[in-house]
């Protein structure tokens, strides 16, 4: 995931906006991390470079 994205991504749930964690990066990509919503209080996955912004309910557990 590139950071220009933060730019425009938002909550999928509330739309609010997310918080970034960067777990591990390379170069301009960000491979591992999270993002979290201040609103719903969920993190949202990054894996591999690419963000899980599936909602709550459909994550699997």
């Amino acid at each position: 995931m590139r950071r220009q994205l933060m730019d425009i991504i938002c909550c999928p749930v509330c739309k609010g906006d997310l918080a970034l964690t960067v777990n591990k990066e390379d170069k301009d990509e960000i491979v591992e991390g999270s993002l979290r919503c201040g609103k719903c209080a969920f993190d949202y996955p990054i894996e591999d470079g690419i963000p899980n912004l599936l909602p709550p309910e459909m994550h699997k557990k």
